[in-house]
């Protein structure tokens, strides 16, 4: 089967039958692991055309491009029009459903596509294994090549200037770096979407530059988490606390009292830490990125 007629495939089956039905063990493919975002495949809409309304105007509203919205409804792909009263499939980014070929893994599907690897896993909740994926910031094309889109993600690198800092007070050992790792306790390979800095519980965690607290409460795997958004478009996020001594709303300094070190929620190191990750705002959501380049003591 080519990978033009998959994706027709694919995309008539969303629009007949709608994305739980076609999906194996739809249960846990519509469910987030751990602290991931819900998948993109259970974030879909539907949208009924109304009078007045073009393919154009239809996809401004929803922050999409035209080619997005006629790749996910095939009665659009033959130079049809956006009838009143007809319903569209509307996928929360864009991109493209994909089935997994047999004998491959999405990994080989995001170098494929040429995608990173690691936002392809979270826009998938996270799933071990799906045989079916979106993938986004991909282009749907008539003749079967494929294009990225413009998304905010890929416009430049964020302003590292504006965020550098150390959330402790003294540089500490590194348990589990960022990126892809193997989980000491199970021995399976997983995406670490932040850096395990090795603390005793009760140290203190701080702030690494000034913001907004937009979270502080328990979060699945998270345990405990502190999230602070800062200016240009960054995010950092300290997890696994034992305490929280601030509130959603507070303004913070750099250096100032977030909580302490724990072990609360699903650790992937053995030994007591502070979990740190930084993330920058794009049209994905908060997509991860390496803490590394942001520490400064």
């Amino acid at each position: 089967m080519t990978l033009l007629f998959r994706q027709l495939f694919l995309c008539s089956l969303v629009s007949a039958l709608g994305l739980v039905s076609i999906l194996p063990y739809s249960n846990s493919a519509n469910a987030a692991v751990g602290g991931c975002p819900i998948p993109a495949l259970s974030r879909f809409q539907r949208h009924k055309v109304v009078r007045g309304e073009t393919l154009e105007s239809i996809a401004q509203r929803y922050n999409l491009i035209p080619t997005t919205i006629i790749g996910m409804n095939p009665a659009l792909q033959n130079g049809g029009i956006a009838a009143v009263g007809s319903v569209l499939q509307i996928p929360p980014y864009n991109g493209i459903v994909v089935e997994v070929p047999r004998g491959e893994t999405w990994r080989q599907v995001a170098a494929q596509y040429k995608v990173r690897a690691d936002s392809l896993f979270e826009v998938n909740g996270c799933q071990p294994d799906p045989r079916i994926v979106f993938v986004p910031g991909v282009n749907w094309s008539p003749n079967g090549v494929v294009t990225k889109s413009p998304l905010p993600s890929d416009a430049g690198t964020p302003n590292r200037a504006s965020l550098s800092g150390y959330p402790l007070a003294q540089v500490a050992t590194v348990g589990l770096a960022y990126g892809w790792q193997i989980n000491p306790a199970t021995g399976e390979v997983f995406f670490h979407s932040g850096i395990d800095l090795l603390a005793p519980v009760g140290t203190n965690v701080q702030a690494i530059a000034p913001g907004t607290v937009a979270f502080a409460s328990d979060q699945g795997s998270y345990g405990k988490l502190v999230i602070i958004n800062h200016s240009g478009g960054l995010q950092s996020r300290y997890a696994q606390l034992d305490s929280i001594k601030v509130t959603v709303g507070q303004q913070v300094k750099k250096g100032d009292l977030l909580g302490t070190v724990g072990t609360s929620g699903k650790p992937s190191s053995i030994q007591s830490h502070l979990h740190f990750e930084v993330r920058s705002s794009s049209s994905l959501g908060w997509v991860a990125e390496d803490p590394k380049g942001y520490l400064k003591k």
